[in-house]
C-alpha cells in the first residue's frame, strides 16, 4: 500500500502540493443508481412530478457539485474544470435511473472527486424531487468507473452486477 499522501510525518491533514506536477488531460467517470418503486420511475418518464424535471434539475444539481467539490471535500484543489456531463439511463429491472458524470480538467490533479461528488448530488436531487410520493427509493453503487490522465495514468473499474432495489 503506498503512502497516504493527505498526511504529513506526523499524522496531520495537510493538502498535497501539486505545484510540480506535470500538467496533463485528465478526466473520470463515476455511476451511481437511484432504486424507486415503478409508478415513481413513471413520473420520471413522463415528466409529470409535481416538483418539475426531475432529471433537467439533477443534471444541473450534479454539475454545480462537481465545480464546487473543493467547497465540500476537505483538503481537495479548486480545478478549473473542461468538462462536467451528468447522464441518466432509466431501468425496469431493478427499477431506477442509473446516474453517469464525466468531469475532465486540463491541470495537475485529477478529477475523480468531481466525478464522484456530481453523482452523488445527482442523486440526493432526485431523492428530493420525489420523496413525497416515494420515501423507499435509495441509492447505491456509487463509484469511479474509470479515470485518466496523470502520473497514475488510466484506472478502469471491474464490471459490476447492478444491486438490486
Amino acid at each position: 500500500m503506498s503512502k497516504l499522501t493527505h498526511l504529513n510525518d506526523k499524522g496531520e491533514a495537510r493538502m498535497v502540493d501539486v505545484g510540480a506536477k506535470e500538467v496533463t488531460q485528465r478526466s473520470a467517470t463515476a455511476e451511481g443508481f437511484v432504486s424507486m418503486c415503478p409508478a415513481t420511475l413513471k413520473l420520471i418518464e413522463t415528466g409529470t412530478a409535481k416538483k418539475g424535471d426531475v432529471l433537467a434539475t439533477a443534471r444541473i444539481a450534479g454539475i454545480m457539485a462537481a465545480k464546487r467539490t473543493h467547497e465540500l471535500i476537505p483538503l481537495c484543489h479548486p480545478l478549473m474544470i473542461t468538462k462536467a456531463s451528468v447522464d441518466f439511463a432509466p431501468s425496469d429491472q431493478p427499477s431506477g435511473i442509473r446516474v453517469e458524470a464525466t468531469v475532465a480538467v486540463t491541470g495537475q490533479t485529477g478529477v475523480e472527486m468531481e466525478a464522484l461528488t456530481a453523482v452523488s448530488v445527482a442523486c440526493l436531487t432526485i431523492y428530493d424531487m420525489l420523496k413525497a410520493v416515494d420515501r423507499e427509493m435509495s441509492f447505491s453503487g456509487v463509484r469511479l468507473l474509470e479515470k485518466h490522465g496523470g502520473k497514475s495514468g488510466s484506472f478502469t473499474a471491474t464490471p459490476q452486477t447492478q444491486a438490486k432495489g
